[in-house]
């Protein structure tokens, strides 16, 4: 069946790293723009990064500029988000999802599919 399943998270102290894969089964995500949004409790949801169907174009909201990076391994179906220098802000629930377009994942459009997310926690 179709799926989106993140892993990756964790617990890390600030400054650490961590890479989480979005992999996708039973569709590909080559034919997809992939968001990566953040949830944290009692918080709205935020767009962190996007990424274009061809993987020509990313986009990274401001927070996270430097820091993290998204990238395809498209012999996978997958999708990572790797994330350096974390901070204690950026700990959250990260959800991947997948979009028809990269303008429509940028403005946080519908996305068609989404996945549960994975727990980043980022304490010393």
């Amino acid at each position: 069946q179709v799926q989106l399943v993140e892993s990756g998270g964790g617990l890390v102290q600030p400054g650490g790293s961590l890479r989480l894969p979005c992999a996708a089964s039973a569709f590909s995500l080559e034919d997809y723009a992939i968001g990566w949004y953040r949830q944290a409790p009692g918080k709205e949801r935020e767009g962190v990064s996007c990424i274009s169907s061809s993987g020509g174009s990313t986009y990274y909201t401001n927070s996270v500029k430097g820091r993290l990076t998204v990238s395809r391994d498209n012999p996978k179906n997958t999708v990572s988000l790797q994330m350096n220098s974390l901070q204690p802000g950026d700990a959250a629930e990260y959800y991947c999802a997948a979009h028809t377009t990269q303008s429509m994942c940028i403005f946080g459009d519908s996305a068609k599919y989404w996945g549960k997310g994975t727990l980043v926690t980022v304490s010393s």
